[in-house]
């Protein structure tokens, strides 16, 4: 909750315990995973009982939810700060590399969003709309680069299935261009993130690079 002046102090005082909570809850994440989340844990670190702290979040999958939606806005805020930043000609350059410096910035938000999904959490329909926000930046910047009219199978697949893609109303090609951006960045991220690159003694900002030309060409 921000401060606007208006708050209670008891509304301000359960805003404080509700980033306390996420505080902890994003250092359970780092040393443990999500699926280890406890609330019980975090009470316990804060000096509450159980019980005292389910007031604040009514459940485990209560506490994710925030979680997620934070880690998504932040992504969403930093693209939508990238575009403005950039020449207004589709910077797809610029995107790839906030959206690095984003992961590598805390890689276990990275993961929570984009990792193996939570065993038994399933997200709200209002996530949907935060992510839509980050993809429609991504299409903008994809729509705003000249390309031919799509003449693959997917490109006519993608003319009835963009449900992904919101109410954007960019080209197949725009469209495959944002979903082949999206998922070789991603990929090589993830990779890197994991740890998967160690002891391969290349460069994987360099590797990164390379993927961007090969995709911005």
């Amino acid at each position: 909750m921000t401060d606007t002046g208006t708050e209670t102090p008891r509304e301000r005082y359960r805003a404080q315990v509700r980033a306390e909570v996420k505080a902890h809850a994003w250092e359970q994440l780092a040393s443990a995973g999500a699926s280890a989340l406890s609330l019980n844990a975090i009470a316990k670190r804060m000096g509450m009982s159980g019980p005292a702290l389910y007031r604040y979040f009514a459940n485990r999958d209560e506490l994710i939810t925030e979680l997620i939606r934070d880690a998504y806005r932040s992504l969403a805020d930093t693209f939508r700060a990238t575009a403005a930043d950039g020449s207004g000609d589709g910077d797809l350059a610029a995107l790839a590399h906030a959206l690095r410096d984003w992961a590598l910035q805390d890689p276990h938000r990275y993961f929570l969003i984009y990792g193996t999904p939570v065993p038994g959490y399933h997200a709200p329909d209002n996530i949907t709309g935060i992510v839509h926000e980050i993809m429609a930046t991504l299409l903008d910047a994809c729509a705003a680069l000249p390309s031919a009219p799509s003449t693959t199978a997917f490109g006519s697949h993608l003319e009835g299935h963009r449900r992904w893609a919101g109410d954007h109303p960019a080209e197949p090609a725009a469209l495959h261009r944002a979903l082949t951006f999206w998922t070789r960045l991603h990929g090589v991220l993830s990779l890197e993130l994991a740890g998967h690159f160690t002891g391969m003694e290349f460069d994987p900002a360099l590797f990164f690079a390379a993927e961007l030309d090969e995709l911005t060409r």
